[in-house]
């Protein structure tokens, strides 16, 4: 694919992105550059590499959720004045 300012205008028209005829101009050689270092990645053989998705394992560090007694609501509730019934009483959200 040849990179000219024809084609730089294009993208831009399709990007909805307004550029001038002599940014188009400054962005050709700028383009073949990115392409030409695409193209080097294409060289490199990776018949044998297995694909890494995620550099780093990772595991499930979550405790394991074991049912046991919890606390009673008036032990909970007996050092605060801010109660109703059998909850805790906040400001009002608006």
């Amino acid at each position: 694919m040849e990179i000219n300012k024809e084609l730089i205008l294009k993208v831009a028209k399709n990007s909805r992105l307004k550029l001038t005829e002599k940014e188009a101009e400054e962005f050709v050689p700028q383009f073949k550059e990115i392409l030409n270092s695409f193209s080097k990645l294409d060289e490199i053989k990776t018949e044998k590499v297995k694909p890494s998705f995620h550099p780093i394992e990772i595991k499930n560090h979550l405790r394991e959720d074991i049912v046991k007694e919890s606390i009673e609501t008036n032990e909970l509730l007996k050092n605060t004045k801010n109660k109703k019934e059998n909850y805790f009483l906040g400001p009002k959200a608006l």
